[in-house]
């Protein structure tokens, strides 16, 4: 399951995606009340983001936070990965982090693993062929209205 802290993640390299084109920097501030989202939790977030390359950041009067890249070279799987690590389910059924489940006889006998491999690899062809700027791209449906209903 994707973290929320993933989400956020995604959230912000979105927001710094669609702003890409400007060449400007945008404050963690910015970032959070435009995506509201908590703004120290979202610092946090673009350390790590920074820290692994997916972001660059500036201090100063004209700093902030930036793509490192064009958001067309930037993986959604790459920012996931960051933040959640592997995309697979099991440690034995990730390309990356291998390992074994702590309640497993046999990894070369399980019956679980192929399936739970097919399923690591469906996900990670799906995030790791779609962009940032694919994202940013696609049709999205209109804010929907929410109503209250006053007592």
């Amino acid at each position: 399951m994707l973290s929320s802290k993933a989400k956020y993640a995604l959230r912000a390299v979105t927001f710094l995606a669609e702003k890409h084109a400007e060449e400007t920097w945008a404050l963690a501030s910015e970032i959070a009340e435009a995506q509201d989202l908590p703004k120290k939790f979202l610092e946090a977030i673009l350390v790590e983001l920074r820290d692994r390359g997916i972001v660059d950041s500036r201090r100063g009067r004209y700093g902030g936070y930036r793509l490192s890249r064009p958001p067309d070279r930037i993986k959604v799987g790459d920012v996931i990965r960051v933040i959640d690590g592997p995309l697979a389910l099991t440690p034995c059924s990730s390309r990356t982090k291998y390992g074994a489940c702590a309640d497993c006889v046999d990894p070369v006998i399980c019956s679980l693993r192929p399936v739970l491999q097919e399923a690591r690899d469906a996900v990670a062809g799906v995030l790791d062929n779609c962009s940032l700027a694919q994202l940013i791209n696609r049709p999205r449906p209109k804010r929907s209205v929410v109503r209250r209903i006053v007592a």
